[in-house]
């Protein structure tokens, strides 16, 4: 995916008009030198007087757009409370019900712990290690374990559905967080304590103290035999076929048939034993003497935490803002609770996405946006073709399947073509809790029900209002939703060197994770499988490696490095995107020269957009939770870490020089696409 992003709050002023160029010259800080730092030299003018909103953990155009997409979704709710109940539809009324009944604090307060006093008494009930499995697998739960799954295709099996199995069980965003001798790390832990003690007095334990420590200590344990991040996003280490047969032998402490009966999900299938796909396959057997080792005492008091955590913003205040006060301010920074009403639409975007979604891109996005969106994603296609064509170090026999690769990547553009049945949902006005353990429970149902059915390639994995873009490697499919397609990222009316150095790398960037070193482990019908000669991955992975070793070198925070592995495929789709959006731009003048507006070539332009895409600043804990965990790289290495490998921005801006921060010498620079 490109971004990394929070949904947000309206700004209370529009978004800035875009002028003919679309490069806002306000934002720009021209007495930076290009090669000094783009991302200043782009949006230095911004920063100088950017502040981070005290509800958020970053500023920026992401934050922009992200409130803007929000306000329409609350447009959207207010017309729908003003409607006659008689005129609604059954799917509306569901969501109106959501939006009011998650609103209304006062009756959340009144009600206090009871609506889930029934839920925490079977916590508080369970008597052994099975009893503790059912209540990990139910989803109306919302529980958390030492293993997790999901239900998605098979990699070698694209058009089969499989269970796939890994490694979970922590409250804090990553083992890095538990592990890692670091000042701020240590005072998380510390936080996070303190907030296990208030989560059990929620759920009415005593002897909070005590239980919360034993509680800790467990997830430390977890976090000992966890797999690092970086590990955990090679395909080749986390494909590993196996069965609850196979699972009992390798790891026979956890209750595997049970867990999965309480999950709704059979040991049979209509092709004989049901095939789960294993992630962190050398930490199963660990967590699962983890798991028979540990006291049940402990993992009730466990659980308690995972529930009060998971369903705290419709429990009573002091529990939201207890959660809060951990999960936003200790973690990240955030001095203040975002607006109710924005959380709303949020939760109801995750919920019930496509049936808000459907509403949403009947007002904001129309059939001539989605139709210029789509032929910038043909020309960048063709533009990839051609570059796939003219590549120096891929060998004829790579080069042909790469090509059959890259025309067979499915596009969705703006929204679905058929809409999700929301009919089997039950969303009871007045009950937060029971309507947000229902739309959890609808899911699992949906998921499991469709479990032994071919793939649906129609669905989509972004709801319609989402800032966000995806590339689905076993589908081999590219999504953009219409919550991204809007301006200041693309805009029909911009000039084209804009929107193809923002949406147009975006795009390039989507179309690059087909080829990203997990991505290009795929093939074009989407199997996981080898079609590279040997020379040639041995030659693509020098020049990744190249690029890895780059971002090792870089530090957001003092002593706190990114991750050039763990970045890598985000970090190879940033610059082959990058690259393949300029030859895009080029292409689309179909010969003639670019025109120079407001002192800017159609270069320059390009670069310019590229780094004013990535206008962003963040909060220090919020970087410090990426870089431990997250494949992304902060935005403004996602410009300069980008820029700084790509002849093209040196010849636009011929005052880079030697001795510039970023400049790199011509036989360093990573070239891949």
């Amino acid at each position: 995916m490109r971004k990394w992003v929070l949904a947000g709050l309206m700004l209370s002023v529009a978004l800035p008009a875009l002028a003919l160029t679309g490069v806002t010259q306000s934002y720009m800080d021209k007495s930076v030198a290009p090669g000094k730092d783009f991302f200043l030299y782009g949006n230095g003018g911004w920063a100088k007087s950017a502040v981070i909103p005290p509800d958020r953990t970053y500023a920026g155009v992401n934050l922009e757009l992200n409130k803007q997409n929000d306000d329409r979704l609350k447009a959207i709710i207010a017309e729908l409370a003003r409607k006659p109940d008689a005129s609604v539809t059954p799917e509306e009324r569901k969501l109106r019900n959501f939006y009011a009944g998650y609103m209304d604090v006062p009756a959340i307060n009144k009600a206090g712990m009871a609506p889930a006093k029934p839920d925490l008494d079977r916590i508080a009930a369970a008597k052994d290690l099975n009893d503790v499995a059912k209540l990990m697998g139910d989803a109306a739960l919302n529980l958390d374990g030492p293993f997790g799954f999901y239900i998605y295709s098979d990699e070698k099996h694209p058009n089969q559905y499989a269970v796939h199995l890994g490694q979970s069980g922590l409250g804090m965003p990553d083992r890095d967080y538990y592990l890692k001798a670091d000042k701020a790390l240590a005072a998380n832990r510390d936080a996070y304590k303190v907030w296990l003690e208030k989560a059990l007095g929620f759920a009415g334990v005593a002897d909070t103290k005590a239980r919360a420590a034993a509680v800790f200590d467990l997830e430390v344990k977890i976090a000992q035999a966890s797999w690092p991040a970086a590990d955990r996003r090679d395909q080749d280490k986390i494909y590993n076929p196996s069965t609850i047969a196979d699972l009992q032998k390798s790891a026979p402490e956890f209750p595997w048939g049970t867990y999965m009966q309480a999950s709704g999900i059979s040991e049979k299938s209509p092709r004989g034993a049901r095939v789960m796909i294993v992630a962190e396959n050398t930490t199963f057997p660990k967590l699962a003497k983890l798991y028979a080792a540990t006291p049940v005492a402990v993992w009730r008091d466990y659980l308690a935490t995972r529930y009060i955590h998971g369903f705290a913003a419709v429990l009573p205040s002091a529990v939201d803002d207890a959660n809060f006060a951990f999960f936003s301010t200790a973690l990240n920074g955030s001095t203040k609770q975002i607006d109710r009403s924005e959380r709303a639409v949020q939760m109801l975007n995750y919920r019930m996405g496509e049936g808000l979604g459907k509403l949403y891109v009947a007002r904001w996005f129309p059939p001539a946006a989605k139709a210029k969106a789509d032929l910038l994603v043909q020309n960048l296609i063709k533009a990839y073709a051609e570059d796939i064509k003219t590549l120096g170090w891929m060998t004829p026999e790579t080069r042909a399947k790469a090509l059959v690769k890259l025309n067979k990547i499915a596009r969705k553009i703006g929204y679905p073509d058929h809409w999700r049945d929301y009919s089997a949902l039950a969303v009871p006005k007045g009950q937060p809790l029971k309507a947000f353990q229902n739309a959890l429970v609808f899911e699992s149902n949906r998921q499991t029900a469709r479990i032994d059915k071919p793939v649906d390639r129609s669905e989509w994995i972004m709801t319609p209002s989402t800032n966000n873009a995806y590339y689905d490697p076993s589908l081999n499919e590219i999504a953009f939703p219409a919550g991204i397609l809007q301006p200041p990222y693309f805009d029909a009316n911009a000039d084209d060197a804009v929107n193809y150095g923002g949406i147009g790398a975006t795009i390039g960037h989507e179309i690059s994770h087909g080829f990203d070193d997990q991505g290009s482990k795929f093939d074009g019908d989407g199997v996981f499988q080898n079609w590279w000669t040997a020379a040639d991955r041995k030659n693509f992975d020098a020049r990744t490696k190249a690029l890895a070793k780059q971002y090792d070198g870089y530090t957001p925070l003092t002593g706190l490095h990114i991750n050039g592995q763990l970045t890598l495929g985000e970090n190879i789709a940033d610059l082959a995107g990058l690259e393949i959006a300029l030859k895009a731009y080029r292409i689309s003048l179909n010969g003639k020269p670019a025109p120079v507006i407001d002192g800017f070539t159609g270069d320059q332009r390009f670069y310019i957009a590229y780094s004013q895409s990535w206008r962003e600043i963040w909060r220090e804990g919020r970087t410090r939770q990426i870089v431990l965990s997250n494949p992304h790289s902060p935005s403004n290495y996602r410009v300069n870490g980008v820029v700084r490998n790509s002849d093209g921005w040196y010849a636009a801006f011929p005052a880079i020089k030697p001795g510039d921060a970023f400049y790199l010498p011509a036989s360093e620079r990573v070239k891949l696409w």
